[in-house]
């Protein structure tokens, strides 16, 4: 039976262990994949074990994974993709839907690796997807349709928000989304930082920045607005926000930002280019 056939649930072989590994099965469990469904692969067999028992799905050596799978899911460093796509894609059931959280890796290399016709979709997550707060983008190959999208937004429903996107986006979401949660742990650092300059003590001001940034990114969230009309909503005439933004400004700030993001987005290129 193929993933399309499958009216119910497909089986689901995850590949790799590791954090976005034992995300991904925590996030289909979650969303209420049964765990006789699921199965995972390490190549540390006791990790591979540790996750199954801690969330009720099977273990297994990658060839036995991908046998009865409809869909296997790559978890694994981009520098081994290859080494694994070579090892399973003979196993590969027909019809079986790829979906890679490998960064940098375009599709290009898992439709020369597999089965001609083989649907790949790659997905490109963040760290936040741990807690069901993430952000993901996924990209179609070449076979993938509109059903193979739609069944790994049913698996990635309980990581957050997904997003579909053509694969030449990817870099830059890697730079935005998929870097972007170390962006955001530099601005909370950074305030509460300028806190404790000012006399807070430590964990208050870490409190303040962390709920203060929650609480911005939810005001945009749930308003619909655009953040440049939010801030000129705090910001006074003369006030204490405007000197606050202006010093920003002074230093840099936005242009820092919009920096990084653009020198993470070229490093993804030149990952992918290797």
């Amino acid at each position: 039976m193929t993933t399309q056939d499958q009216g119910g649930t497909p089986a689901v072989a995850v590949l790799g262990g590791g954090v976005m590994g034992g995300t991904l099965v925590a996030a289909l469990r979650t969303g209420g994949w049964p765990g006789d469904r699921i199965t995972v692969a390490d190549q540390d067999a006791a990790r591979a074990a540790a996750l199954a028992d801690e969330h009720g799905v099977r273990a297994a050596g990658n060839d036995d994974a991908v046998a009865g799978a409809e869909v296997v899911l790559l978890a694994v460093k981009p520098d081994v993709v290859p080494a694994v796509l070579a090892q399973v894609a003979p196993g590969l059931r027909a019809g079986a839907l790829v979906v890679s959280v490998a960064a940098g890796v375009p599709l290009r290399v898992y439709e020369a690796a597999l089965p001609a016709g083989t649907p790949v979709v790659r997905v490109m997550p963040n760290t936040p997807a741990l807690i069901g707060k993430g952000a993901s983008a996924i990209a179609p190959g070449r076979a993938a349709g509109a059903e193979h999208l739609a069944l790994v937004e049913r698996m990635l429903a309980a990581t957050g928000l997904v997003e579909r996107v053509a694969e030449k986006h990817l870099d830059a979401v890697t730079a935005l989304s998929g870097s972007g949660p170390a962006y955001a742990f530099y601005v909370i650092d950074a305030l509460a930082e300028a806190g404790v300059l000012l006399g807070l003590p430590r964990d208050l001001a870490s409190r303040l920045a962390v709920a203060t940034v929650e609480g911005s990114a939810a005001m945009v969230a749930q308003t619909g607005e655009h953040p440049a009309v939010l801030r000129e909503r705090v910001s006074s005439p003369g006030g204490t926000t405007v000197a606050g933004v202006a010093a920003l400004d002074a230093h840099a700030v936005r242009a820092g930002l919009v920096a990084g993001v653009r020198a993470a987005a070229e490093r993804s290129r030149e990952l992918g280019a290797g």
